[in-house]
């Protein structure tokens, strides 16, 4: 169930943006799991490595990689206006995390931390 085609593609717009999202899940050491929320809530997911994934909807594209320790990667591209909408998605799977949203020059703009 971690791989579904069903969820929205990522808008054109934001196909060319560099990445402006990164943030850890904490706890979290399956990123098969961390997929297959994202999977329930109607967004696409595919393996992009031998661990890790990525999942997509119209607004956000993450790539969820493992990393040493109990922790979860999330890096990739979201719309700038739906930062937050991206921190009340992680709310509601009860993830505990950190986000950090970036300008094009590498700018930190926003975080959250949950």
């Amino acid at each position: 169930m971690d791989i579904s085609e069903d969820g929205q593609q990522l808008d054109p717009e934001w196909v060319e943006v560099d990445n402006n999202v990164c943030g850890v899940l904490r706890g979290c050491q399956d990123a098969s799991a961390v997929a297959q929320h994202f999977v329930r809530a109607g967004w696409s997911s595919r393996s992009s490595s031998w661990h890790g994934y990525e999942v997509e909807t119209s607004w956000c594209q993450l790539e969820v990689d493992p990393i040493e320790g109990p922790d979860v990667l999330l890096s990739g591209v979201v719309n700038p206006q739906r930062f937050d909408e991206l921190g009340g998605v992680l709310d509601r799977f009860g993830f505990r995390y950190s986000l950090e949203l970036y300008e094009g020059d590498n700018t930190l703009v926003r975080e959250i931390q949950a």
